[in-house]
């Protein structure tokens, strides 16, 4: 990896509208940028527009407005297969649930986004084997996620977020399902990796002692950030 993702976001807009329902507007014009190698905490009420923004961020939605640009490239003007592709290397998800495979181990449940590629290297395998390793899941490679606890579960989702070396790593949440001690052990490792892997860290939280560890905070408030 050469280094972080640039994020900027200017006057980005998003309204949802629900089949038969009423319009709800979420984001309304936002502007923010986030230093490679940042690491930011996006924090505020429950439908405050939070996951939103992450997605527009990560390429899963698309803005009504305004411009999402990551490294100078403005997401909104991708097509389907370039926006899949830049999901796929460039962005590393982590999730509240952690959405992994019951039917794959471990590692190959860290091994799912090389399978992008259709077959996995040797240089591959080393790679989930090690960042196993880093995330201390070692001695559970063969395990089933039915087999783990919840913080090994999502150690193991972190470490398939890694898989493609990305430059921007995206946690919606990633410890709201722990407990405390697990959630710190957590975020010790996210901000190691961080720095390790030098990946932007983009963090969704509800929690003030996972944000307070970011190097910069944000609060999201009626579709604006305050």
């Amino acid at each position: 990896m050469t280094g972080g993702a640039d994020v900027m976001l200017t006057n980005v807009t998003k309204t949802y509208h629900p089949p038969g329902g009423v319009p709800t507007e979420v984001l309304l014009g936002v502007d923010l940028h986030v230093a490679a190698g940042e690491t930011i905490a996006i924090t505020g009420p429950s439908g405050s527009g939070k996951t939103t923004l992450l997605q527009l961020i990560g390429a899963l939605d698309t803005a009504d407005g305004g411009e999402v640009r990551v490294n100078g490239r403005e997401l909104g003007t991708l097509g389907d297969a370039a926006r899949a592709d830049f999901r796929n290397r460039e962005v590393g998800f982590v999730f509240q649930a952690h959405h992994l495979l019951p039917q794959l181990t471990a590692i190959e449940n860290v091994l799912v986004p090389a399978w992008a590629s259709r077959r996995v290297t040797e240089a591959q395998h080393d790679r989930a084997l090690g960042l196993l390793e880093r995330v201390g899941l070692q001695d559970r490679t063969g395990h089933f996620p039915g087999q783990l606890s919840g913080g090994e579960q999502q150690r193991v989702a972190i470490a398939r977020a890694l898989m493609m070396s990305p430059c921007l790593l995206l946690a919606d949440e990633p410890t709201g399902a722990l407990d405390h001690a697990t959630a710190q052990r957590l975020m010790d490792l996210l901000l190691a990796l961080n720095r390790d892997e030098g990946a932007t860290l983009i963090l969704v939280t509800h929690s003030t002692a996972c944000a307070e560890r970011m190097s910069r905070r944000v609060g999201i408030c009626n579709g604006l950030l305050v």
